[in-house]
């Protein structure tokens, strides 16, 4: 193959390439969407029909706006975050009403409206979006005139409803989406765990840096599993399809606070070993330990999908705890090195907790130093 087809070819294959990760992200977009679609087309379909053939209102637009604004396509769905956005839609409706009642429609009748409504808003709840969903639906109200006062309230308050009866009936936070926050979560710590560990058993400063940078950013995935997984708890607890998971999602949120631990600390251990990096030594045995800590949370990673792996996770991660003495296993170590060793000692406890140990029995197996 000549130099020119060559070229030519990796100009073919690689727009193909993109487009076809391109087509994928938008393929799971919208697959990870239809909960959420499901639940706005039903429960908006069903407040208009209640509100226009069992009502007889006319034109019950806001039954369905207030039911879309309401749920919208964001996955975390919670019902009091439900709740507070219906609430304040209402907020603005019934000031809109107020307002056409005592003056009127008109421009100025507008700027009055949206004037009172965020003033109210604002006061009744420090998020933007309560201000600026009341604000909207203030509009709508003022715009869509009708002959009987109240009665787009009476509309507004059908679609706030049938928003609150759709999420416990039509769940959008399924398990498999509180799980593969989970993965991530493990995924993003088993990559900084390894990074410090090669670090560590070549003496690279560089990288132990990079492990550092990793560690730091475990939040913004422990904070992504957590949001998922308060939205999983709570609807649970009103809808009758997911009762059953009420246990598990109890136990996910016990794994979860243990790993929030297990990432803070694992924080101090990269900024120690970046810091025992800078003199280029290798450092094989907390490289090794470190190593079979991966290997544990790896273990604690599996029992979010099986229960019954517990015990073979508890089981490895004792034998690493009651090794944890930096004395007996690097008798001629340094200060660094062992501060190193013993800042472990509070992940090794960590890791245990979320494989479902008790923290006080854990933290009693490791070595009196």
């Amino acid at each position: 193959m000549t130099g020119d087809d060559a070229s030519t070819t990796v100009g073919v294959v690689v727009p193909r390439s993109r487009l076809r990760s391109t087509l994928g992200r938008r393929v799971v977009r919208v697959r990870e969407s239809l909960p959420a679609i499901s639940q706005i087309v039903v429960a908006a379909t069903a407040a208009y029909a209640f509100a226009h053939f069992v009502l007889g209102h006319q034109v019950p637009l806001l039954a369905a706006t207030v039911t879309v604004s309401s749920l919208g396509l964001v996955r975390d769905a919670r019902p009091w975050r439900v709740a507070e956005t219906v609430m304040g839609m209402l907020v603005g409706i019934l000031i809109a009403e107020v307002v056409l009642v005592t003056a009127g429609t008109g421009w100025w009748q507008i700027a009055v409206a949206m004037t009172v409504t965020m003033l109210v808003a604002r006061f009744l709840s420090p998020q933007p979006a309560f201000a600026l969903a009341a604000v909207v639906q203030s509009l709508i109200a003022l715009v869509l005139v009708t002959g009987v006062p109240f009665l787009r309230l009476v509309d507004g308050a059908i679609g706030g409803l049938a928003a609150l009866i759709v999420t416990a009936l039509i769940p959008r936070t399924l398990r498999r989406t509180e799980l593969r926050d989970a993965d991530e979560l493990f995924d993003a710590l088993d990559v900084a765990m390894s990074t410090i560990v090669r670090a560590l058993r070549k003496g690279d400063r560089a990288r132990a840096e990079r492990g550092l940078e990793r560690a730091r950013s475990l939040q913004t995935y422990v904070d992504a599993w957590s949001g998922s997984l308060e939205s999983g708890r709570e609807v649970a607890r009103i809808s009758p399809f997911l009762r059953h998971q009420r246990t598990e999602l109890q136990r996910h949120e016990r794994v979860r606070g243990a790993m929030d631990l297990t990432t803070r600390n694992l924080r101090v251990v990269a900024r120690r070993a970046a810091y025992l990096c800078a003199d280029g030594e290798t450092r094989p045995v907390p490289a090794d330990l470190l190593s079979e800590l991966a290997r544990g949370a790896a273990l604690v990673r599996d029992c979010l999908d099986d229960i019954s792996a517990e015990p073979a996770a508890r089981a490895a991660l004792v034998a690493i705890t009651r090794r944890l003495d930096p004395a007996a296993l690097l008798p001629d170590g340094g200060v660094g090195e062992l501060n190193l060793v013993a800042a472990m000692r509070p992940l090794a406890v960590d890791l245990l907790t979320a494989a479902g140990m008790p923290s006080a029995e854990a933290r009693a197996l490791l070595p009196r130093i």
